[in-house]
């Protein structure tokens, strides 16, 4: 399962039954970061998630960008929450990602809006994914 945590609304990603792509995705509308962590935990619980893997903010250059305390935190309270360790992925790109390809399939601005997060946590999963794929000790 990816998430791709924001300040309003969190994205969320789970993958089908055999890891190949994206399957389920929802998007949580809260600022409350103890509400989003329960949410996160009840749809991986419900949703059969085996990993959690959550967006991090990088720099272009890799380095780490100025919000990657809170998402260390913010892991560190799902991971809690859930039970299971998250991993963090970076997710350079994956919100410009998002936001063109929803605007190439001519989501109306309000749907975009919504849809956006969504998105991004399944570009993160797909990442990912392919990842695990290519690493399968790693």
């Amino acid at each position: 399962m990816a998430i791709d945590y924001g300040d309003a609304r969190t994205g969320v990603a789970v993958s089908d039954p055999t890891g190949f792509l994206a399957g389920f995705t929802t998007v949580i509308q809260s600022h409350n970061a103890d509400f989003v962590a329960a949410e996160l935990a009840r749809l991986a619980r419900t949703q059969g998630a085996e990993e959690l893997v959550m967006g991090f903010p990088r720099n272009m250059d890799g380095t780490e960008g100025p919000r990657a305390e809170l998402y260390r935190a913010f892991a560190q309270k799902v991971e809690e929450t859930a039970g299971m360790p998250v991993r963090l992925w970076d997710e350079r790109r994956t919100t410009v990602e998002a936001h063109a390809i929803l605007s190439q399939a001519g989501k109306k601005t309000k749907q975009h809006k919504k849809n956006v997060d969504a998105v991004a946590a399944t570009l993160i999963l797909e990442g990912y994914l392919i990842y695990k794929k290519a690493h399968p000790d790693g």
